[in-house]
């Protein structure tokens, strides 16, 4: 009877032993099946659009990521999440890595979103008909500082011989520089998409000047800090090959990414003109058309950057020096080059 009992009571903690093992690989299976969350910062401009297609068509889902988006209206605040660590990543304009890794920060550029596209953009009664004639005019633009402040400073004006002290500058968010040149509050406006769409179709304004064409460069960048690289590489990787699957549906099914941002960015579902009611596709489709998005950072980008680089050092925005080497990171990119 007493070895019976000992049977019985190795069995019983055999059983039991399984159990827990078996409870613990469901649970195991479980986190793994469980989406990662991750805090996510992107500029509210159309050239960020990719990582809201990414999120409206499932590409953050399909890669096992819960991504909680905040938009803001430039990357000079944004960034600040970033360093603060209340951003895992953020969508932003390269040069907020630069200006803070010159003051110590250890922030990384891993991807790209978009090449720069800024039109300048003037209202045809303010008699501008050239770079120079802005010279006492009033211009509205994104935060002093941000990527589009100093393109605009660093390249636009010196084509047109103009000081950054000749044109008297507005620093406001796209929406509002939109409204201040419908209303004829300034005379010009450096605009992203749709912003620059937009009042092109709503006012009697004109192209001055588009740097895209004439000096491309690469504006939107996804960086993360190198805590986070270290710590989450898998999120990482993950989220940058999100980013490019969302790309490469955007080129090829732009009808149906346009219907996914007009919520985004026409609330209303269309744009009131003086000619009627223009449906947000349409106008959407149109700014998708301007763009050129991509997930690569070229050589000619890292060129590009070493530029900026010296005119950001020449306008005061670097309390030190940087090395490029040390802020951007393509150990990524490279992985995902092989993945097709």
């Amino acid at each position: 009877m007493g070895r019976g009992r000992g049977l019985a009571r190795l069995l019983a903690g055999a059983l039991a032993a399984g159990l827990a093992l078996m409870s613990g690989a469901v649970a195991a299976a479980a986190s793994a099946t469980r989406p990662e969350k991750l805090k996510v910062g992107y500029v509210h401009v159309f050239d960020e659009a990719p990582v809201l297609v990414a999120q409206e068509g499932g590409f953050f889902k399909k890669q096992g990521l819960d991504v909680a988006l905040t938009a803001f209206d430039s990357g000079t605040t944004l960034v600040k999440g970033l360093v603060t660590g209340s951003l895992d990543i953020g969508i932003l304009g390269f040069s907020n890595a630069f200006t803070w890794a010159s003051q110590g920060a250890k922030l990384r550029i891993i991807g790209k979103v978009q090449d720069g596209y800024h039109a300048l953009i003037v209202r045809k009664d303010s008699g501008i008909q050239r770079l120079s004639d802005l010279k006492g005019r009033t211009l509205a633009s994104q935060a002093a500082g941000s990527t589009a402040d100093i393109v605009l400073k660093g390249v636009v004006f010196p084509k047109g011989g103009l000081k950054p002290t000749d044109v008297n500058m507005v620093y406001t968010s796209p929406s509002t520089a939109l409204a201040s040149l419908l209303s004829g509050r300034v005379d010009a406006a450096f605009l992203f998409e749709p912003f620059d769409r937009m009042a092109r179709l709503q006012g009697n304004v004109t192209e001055l000047y588009e740097i895209g064409k004439d000096w491309p460069f690469p504006c939107m960048v996804i960086i993360a800090t190198e805590e986070m690289i270290r710590e989450r590489p898998d999120a990482v990787r993950r989220f940058l090959m999100a980013n490019k699957e969302s790309i490469a549906f955007m080129l090829s099914n732009k009808q149906q990414a346009a219907r996914m941002l007009v919520p985004y960015f026409l609330a209303e579902g269309h744009l009131e003109t003086p000619k009627g009611h223009i449906d947000g596709e349409q106008v959407v489709l149109q700014a998708i058309n301007t763009q050129t998005f991509e997930w690569r950072i070229t050589d000619h980008d890292l060129k590009r950057m070493r530029e900026l680089k010296d005119i950001m050092a020449a306008q005061g925005y670097l309390r030190g020096p940087i090395n490029l080497d040390d802020i951007i990171d393509l150990r990524f990119q490279r992985e995902l080059e092989r993945w097709k």
